[in-house]
């Protein structure tokens, strides 16, 4: 390549593709605030399609219109962000597409007073304006709001409540909790507020289909009406009015209207003894739409189960250990390096490390490891498992929204947040969709009027032209089946960490899985060792394991149990090194360790030729060999099994009823992949692969048009996985490769992948279902009030059951599954 396309300094081109190249760049790498100020710089470019970036790697994925934006224009435009961003030249406090030096901020808090989609909608919008705010998302579904900018959470809530909705924070697992508990208030809220209202409409009602002409039926009509509009409906036209004051508009500004407008109609009718009374209208329209509103309520509960029993795992006390003393504290008032005791049963309140006691510790809510897990000196432990019989004291390590627990309940939330791109164009429609209908509703008067209709049937169309028009079901209709689809998925033990995938996953058509770990349990033994040296089987199996115990690799940590089952200690390892999918080179005891692959050893000029008989037995035996050379000489090699995880032959077997390839892209030697491959029914493998040749392949597959899913859990596998158009992380992997992934298979059990591509398919037909029949709803309502086919307590009543329609459809999720 030309060196003055670009600055070798700031990336260097690991592929590149028509449509997509990946960079990597020191300048990104480790610095998330780097790297989202370069997404967002690169999304503002019409001709980029889509930025994904792993700061934890400086890795860049960009996907781009090549004929707009051709690849050496693209190379020179990342140089100069890249290197303005290196000199961060720019200044805090400028317009939103220029670079700042500030900090970005994500702040997520809870919402109370949204009352249906419209109000995420005006909300978010309003957020969207402040140049300091470079992101904002607002999700009714699950009463939160994510915002990424310069301003601290105070602006935020200060901000969202000129709107008037008040903001809770949701920093740790209780408060979670909490918040919880103040939806289950507002359910019955909302039922007693339906309730008042129906029993003092009823008589209004019944009343007002009489069309009486005694006096006092009329004053029992007002006086029985008055309480449901102002208080009952209250609500409603105090949030009409804030978002006067703002020039905005939602659904409570129609509401308002349609019942401000039929009660205030009614008030001189009643005083001048003429006109009709449009009281049970109003009355009526309050009811119907409480009635809405609390089966909204009620379903919204529903689709948030998966949340609230991952929030429940959480106990709600702890008991420390302080000055010898124990003492009952709140669970959010624990500090790092606090001691818990932890007595047989309880459930352990937040991650730490055992410094004192003996147990077994259920964790199979949180990783899905069946069996429970023995705890000792050292151990880590998880927020949220089960304590067995044994007492531990525990050291606390992580406390707040830093722990196991809170990541895979927000992992949760971000993933019900996110909106697909079907989504963002509703929105689109569902933000100029008041004002029009509350110019139709005016014209749909004035056109009566003109045609000679009396006042008071044109007054009542239009009443119920703004009552019919329902946007709420059109916002609903995406996030409802997200919500349910990433709380069912949640409960099969497959996290989403983005929304988007949840829709592509339907469209894979090629599986990639990485071999160790994966398909294999990723619990290799040293089963065979054979030497040339003649040192003492312990003295090789100490260095070894002292220059693997550095290493986070499968295989290095097989080789540190071997060690730790013949009682055999470590020494300390002067200097390491590590490279992905090939080996370490060490220094342990004055020596210098090499231990990896064949390749790793004869990269270094070490000859393996007399170890290569061995190897061969192995490989043929499933058995993955290690390499280790003293001092630039070949001194053994660790035959290393590890079998297939039970549920790998039917997983392929599944993807191949769908009709998806699969193949297995492995770092492993030819014989051991092919040994593997042949159990698990895989026919294609690709053995000896490096990180970079998995991510060409992957590359290749997109460049040929196809949809791509890898499925990994190591350090060598984090490329790919962000590379593919659905990376699934196996929940037992490395952290970045869980970083990496879209999703996170948290049980290890690779048949849920086909479970992912099932419920992404069911999710994107409830989405497709519910956005028809709100559309249809309204295509078919609006026309129906306007030729005066309908009455103002009709059209309130389907209204609201129209929002309750598409969420109940959505609950049909969570029945497809279970």
């Amino acid at each position: 390549m030309d060196p003055q396309i670009y600055n070798p300094k700031n990336f260097h081109l690991a592929h590149q593709l028509i449509r997509r190249i990946r960079i990597i760049s020191p300048v990104l790498k480790n610095d998330q605030e780097r790297c989202y100020i370069f997404e967002i710089l690169l999304k503002k470019r019409a001709e980029i399609k889509r930025v994904r970036s792993i700061y934890g790697l400086g890795s860049v994925v960009i996907e781009f219109d090549s004929a707009r934006l051709p690849k050496k224009n693209l190379l020179i435009l990342l140089d100069a962000v890249l290197g303005n961003i290196a000199r961060k030249k720019a200044d805090q406090g400028k317009q939103k597409n220029k670079i700042f030096d500030g900090p970005v901020h994500e702040v997520d808090l809870a919402v109370e007073g949204m009352t249906c989609a419209s109000c995420a909608l005006l909300i978010e919008m309003v957020l969207k304006r402040d140049p300091r705010i470079k992101q904002a998302s607002v999700n009714f579904g699950t009463s939160t709001l994510t915002v990424h900018g310069q301003l601290a959470r105070d602006d935020v809530s200060a901000k969202v409540a000129t709107l008037g909705y008040k903001t809770y924070a949701m920093d740790t697992l209780s408060q979670r909790k909490n918040l919880i508990e103040k939806e289950q208030q507002r359910v019955v809220m909302a039922k007693r507020r339906f309730i008042w209202s129906g029993l003092l409409s009823l008589p209004v009602v019944i009343v007002g289909m009489t069309m009486p002409t005694t006096r006092w039926l009329h004053w029992l009509q007002f006086a029985l009406t008055t309480p449901v509009v102002f208080w009952s409906g209250g609500t409603f036209f105090a949030k009409a009015w804030r978002l006067a004051k703002q020039r905005t508009a939602n659904m409570d500004t129609l509401i308002a209207l349609g019942v401000g407008s039929a009660y205030g109609y009614s008030l001189p009718a009643l005083f001048r003894r003429g006109g009709h009374l449009y009281f049970e209208a109003g009355a009526a329209i309050i009811t119907f739409v409480l009635l809405g509103r609390f089966l909204e309520e009620q379903a919204k509960g529903k689709a948030g189960e998966a949340i609230r029993k991952l929030v429940d795992l959480q106990p709600q006390t702890a008991t420390v250990i302080r000055d010898g003393q124990e003492f009952i504290i709140p669970v959010d008032d624990c500090v790092i390096d606090d001691i818990l005791l932890i007595r047989p049963g309880e459930k352990i309140p937040t991650d730490g490390v055992v410094v004192l006691g003996v147990s077994t510790v259920d964790e199979a809510m949180v990783t899905g490891e069946s069996l429970p897990v023995v705890k000792d000196i050292g151990h880590k432990v998880i927020g949220g498992c089960v304590n067995g019989g044994g007492a531990l004291r525990v050291r606390v390590t992580a406390v707040g929204m830093d722990t196991v627990l809170a990541g895979i309940v927000h992992m949760v939330d971000q993933a019900q947040a996110t909106k697909l791109p079907i989504q963002k164009q509703v929105d689109k429609i569902s933000a100029v969709f008041v004002p029009s209908v509350m110019v139709l509703s005016g014209l749909t008067m004035a056109g009566w009027l003109m045609v000679g209709a009396p006042f008071g049937f044109a007054f009542g169309n239009a009443i119920t032209v703004l009552l019919i028009a329902c946007p709420c079901a059109l916002g609903l209709a995406t996030p409802a089946a997200i919500m349910v689809g990433a709380g069912q998925a949640a409960r099969e033990g497959i996290y989403i960490r983005n929304g988007e995938s949840l829709e592509t996953a339907a469209k894979l058509n090629v599986v990639v899985f990485d071999k160790t770990g994966t398909i294999t349990e990723g619990k290799p033994k040293v089963t065979d060792l054979l030497k040339l040296s003649r040192m003492s089987d312990e003295k090789l199996i100490r260095l070894a394991a002292s220059a693997e115990n550095n290493s986070e690799h499968f295989l290095g940590k097989a080789i540190v149990a071997y060690a730790k089952e013949q009682a055999i200690e470590l020494e300390e390892c002067t200097y390491f090194y590590s490279e992905t999918g090939r080996g370490i080179e060490a220094e342990v005891d004055g020596k210098t360790l090499l231990l990896g692959n064949k390749a790793w050893l004869l990269d270094k000029e070490i000859i393996v030729d007399s170890l290569l008989a061995a190897v061969s037995d192995f490989s043929g035996q499933g058995k993955t060999p290690v390499f280790m050379a003293i001092n630039n000489k070949a001194v053994a090699v660790f035959g290393i099994a590890d079998k297939p995880r039970p549920q790998a032959i039917q997983a392929i077997q599944h993807l191949k009823k769908l009709g998806i390839q699969t193949l297995m892209v492995t770092g492993d030697t030819e014989k051991t992949a092919q040994y593997i491959a042949a159990i698990v029914g895989i026919k294609t493998v690709i053995a000896n692969a490096k990180p970079e040749q998995k991510l060409a392949i992957i590359h290749q597959f997109q460049s040929e048009g196809k949809k791509v899913g890898m499925i990994g859990d190591g350090i060598n596998d984090a490329p790919a996985l962000a590379a593919a158009d659905v990376g699934f992380a196996i929940g037992t992997g490395t952290d970045i490769a869980i970083e990496s992934a879209d999703m996170t298979l948290v049980h290890g059990d690779i048949t849920k992948v086909t479970g992912a591509i099932q419920l992404s398919t069911d999710t994107i037909r409830i989405i497709k279902q519910n956005l028809f029949w709100a559309f249809a709803y309204n295509v078919i309502a609006i026309p129906v009030a306007s030729m005066g086919k309908l009455n103002p307590m009709i059209a309130s009543a389907a209204m609201a059951l129209s929002s309750v329609s598409v969420i109940v459809n959505s609950l049909r999720l969570s029945k497809k599954q279970d």
